[in-house]
């Protein structure tokens, strides 16, 4: 039996900018996922907490602020410490080129700059993810 897709969407640090993060909450949704919005100003505890809590099968970190090289390491030790290393990570939002490789190298799976199409991202994470009754 399978279920839909659950994805937390969160907008971690001081960005106060959701729009973009929202745009995508409702294309997933209405791609077919189950999408949990956490809010504005989430840190890596509450994030990795709301994926935990919520039985996610993504995450997706949307960062504008440029606090991504900070914040990613973090929601990725935290995925590892609650055993959840097999949560799809996915950021949006600006992100320079030269640490798409970085992010790439800690775990986070895919990266989305502004002007990615939707479907683009619906099929990335269609593609790449395990739910978790495929995980058990």
């Amino acid at each position: 039996m399978s279920r839909k897709i659950r994805v937390v969407i969160a907008k971690p640090g001081l960005d106060g900018h959701d729009r973009g993060a929202k745009v995508i909450a409702r294309a997933l949704r209405d791609a077919g996922m189950e999408v949990i919005y956490t809010g504005l100003r989430q840190t890596p505890e509450q994030i990795v907490g709301a994926a935990l809590q919520e039985d996610a099968d993504v995450i997706g970190l949307s960062i504008l602020s440029g606090a991504h090289n900070h914040i990613c390491p973090r929601v990725m030790e935290l995925l590892k410490e609650k055993g959840l290393e097999d949560v799809l990570v996915v950021i949006g939002g600006i992100i320079p080129d030269v640490d798409i490789e970085k992010l790439r190298k800690i775990g986070i799976n895919g990266g989305f700059l502004p002007g990615t199409p939707m479907q683009d991202i619906i099929d990335f994470i269609t593609r790449n993810v395990r739910t978790r009754l495929e995980r058990v």
